[in-house]
């Protein structure tokens, strides 16, 4: 059997892929026919200017017409149409019923169901591809080109990252959040343990115990009836507990051996923390049953105060608050860990992550096509186009350099539509991309976020904080990267594992939610025993050779990355 190397965890893939889809019939509906109808950086000595469509998976997707106007430029650019197919729903069998029917779309992007594609034989390698058609390719990725290969047994490219190449993070989501009026209230002290976390957050309600529209300010919420749980509850229990970086559901030691992370003492004492907020009424009482969208409609009345989540995962929420005038019930990113023991690994640099990403799949007629595009997406025009949208429209060159309108920044904070009807920043995921910072050959950035831009966009309340901190952006009060060591190993999220891992895993994290929940909102005198009881039943669905398989895979990967 081969090893498998790359891609997530199939539970965290199908957990996180609400928004999936599967494209339907047999591979390319081309209106050129073949790659040398194709223009732009796939044009053809013919100059054609015939456009071929090609059908596109996007695993992490939503509804794409084609019809805005970076998706016309990008259709101009290189002859390329997309047609996209994602999920409506939460039908986790797509990539299954593609393999059973041999019917694949053009390209695809499958998240964590890649490896079950690669066994089908429904990726092609794309090497000599990317040789004869992708120089903006081989350059994106640089010095880390090799890490796209799959393994050292098998050094095909079956896909291109859909994660960042190099950058550096000037935005922080912060491992816990705190809504900035009760920041205020406390003379903008960071809080360095949970104990003070709590407490801050305590003595608001005490003080102020209904919202300005008369609802009950809630002190806490979390999202966990469904995949979320993984977001709000499983993760913030590594990152403050342990101050582990994301990998996934495993904690990795320095010998690179791995352990489930929930088997963690200290994350142990995180639940049974929140089990003591639940008990005590500071833990929203309805955070085991409601639903995502009940959890974000809460956030965005105002009402909770504190989070434990990715600022991705409620960000919808503050751009209605942002909408509604309600800028400091907005969250302040917060370095919140266990105690003074253990430092928030958020700043963490864990290099190019592999295993997600767009591949094209054997039912494509016209490969070279498709690998002209996704090489115009990597050039430099492309990901100017994809980032920063059209010039003139959506951004303007003063000395030489990209900017940004005042109105067109607020448009894109304000605006839930905005990335939708103007492309910019539609097109850009899951595609190849630079990370933020990263420049190009005049200088100029290849994504709108930047130190500067960051600073400048910062809204009134952030600004007061880093006056208050003392401070020049909100990231400086957090643990830096250079603090860490770089992992030899993308996150373990984003491996491939074998399917006899996947079934126990899948099996633990069903059991391990129910449990964790019932762990949250018991009674406190039965916590100890929830959780034991919770811990060997881990043992009794052979979790310890999960273990060992993920550190047998680890270890190989780095000798391989190693050379």
């Amino acid at each position: 059997m081969r090893r498998n190397w790359k891609t997530g965890l199939v539970t965290i893939v199908t957990a996180a892929s609400l928004l999936t889809g599967c494209a339907s019939g047999s591979g390319t509906s081309s209106e050129g026919g073949t790659s040398k109808e194709t223009k732009g950086t796939g044009s053809s000595e013919t100059g054609s200017s015939e456009t071929v469509e090609l059908t596109f998976y996007n695993a992490d997707g939503q509804e794409d017409p084609w019809t805005d106007p970076v998706a016309k430029a990008l259709t101009e650019k290189t002859g390329v149409k997309l047609k996209t197919d994602y999920l409506v729903g939460e039908d986790e069998q797509k990539i299954s019923l593609m393999i059973a029917g041999n019917e694949y779309p053009d390209m695809i992007y499958a998240k964590g169901d890649a490896q079950s594609l690669i066994d089908a034989g429904a990726l092609i390698d794309m090497t000599d591809l990317i040789e004869e058609y992708g120089p903006n390719i081989k350059k994106m990725y640089g010095d880390e080109f090799d890490k796209l290969k799959y393994s050292k047994e098998d050094p095909s490219i079956y896909q291109l990252s859909s994660y960042a190449k190099g950058g550096t993070t000037f935005g922080v989501g912060g491992s816990a959040q705190v809504q900035w009026q009760v920041l205020k209230e406390n003379d903008y002290k960071i809080p360095e343990s949970l104990d003070e976390y709590e407490q801050m957050i305590s003595n608001f309600i005490r003080e102020h115990p209904k919202t300005e529209d008369g609802l009950d300010y809630i002190g806490f919420s979390i999202s966990a009836s469904d995949w979320h749980w993984m977001i709000t509850l499983g993760n913030p229990a590594g990152t403050i507990a342990d101050g582990e970086a994301d990998n996934g559901q495993w904690r990795v030691d320095d010998d690179l051996n791995v352990e489930y992370k929930f088997k963690s003492e200290r994350e142990k004492e995180y639940f049974r923390w929140l089990n003591k907020l639940y008990n005590e009424g500071l833990l929203d009482p309805e955070c085991a049953t409601q639903t995502h969208e009940d959890y974000i409609a809460k956030i965005s009345s105002g009402r909770v105060l504190g989070l434990f989540d990715a600022e991705w995962d409620y960000r919808e929420a503050v751009t209605v608050l942002l909408a509604d005038g309600k800028m400091d019930q907005t969250y302040a990113p917060l370095p919140l860990t266990m105690d003074s023991t253990v430092k928030c690994p958020e700043l963490t640099y864990r290099g190019l992550i592999t295993g997600y990403g767009v591949g094209i799949t054997t039912a494509c007629k016209n490969p070279e096509a498709a690998i002209k595009f996704l090489d115009y997406i990597c050039s430099d025009e492309g990901q100017v186009l994809v980032h920063w949208g059209i010039e003139g429209e959506n951004y303007t060159v003063e000395n030489g350099m990209r900017t940004r309108s005042a109105e067109e920044i607020e448009k894109s904070q304000t605006d839930q539509n905005y990335a939708k009807t103007t492309g910019v920043g539609f097109h850009n995921y899951p595609f190849p991309t630079y990370g933020d910072g990263e420049q190009d050959a005049n200088g100029d950035y290849y994504t709108t976020t930047t130190k500067e831009s960051v600073i400048n966009e910062y809204n009134e309340e952030q600004k007061a904080a880093c006056e208050a901190w003392g401070v020049e952006m909100l990231k400086d009060v957090f643990p830096q990267a250079d603090e860490f060591p770089v992992a030899d190993f993308p996150p373990v999220w984003a491996f491939t594992l074998p399917q006899e891992v996947t079934d126990i895993q899948n099996v633990v994290d069903e059991y391990a939610q129910a449990q964790l929940i019932a762990c949250v909102i018991g009674k406190s005198a039965d916590f100890d025993k929830t959780y034991d009881a919770m811990l060997k039943k881990f043992e009794d669905m052979d979790i310890s050779s999960a273990e060992k398989m993920i550190s047998d895979i680890i270890k190989e990967k780095v000798a391989a990355i190693k050379g």
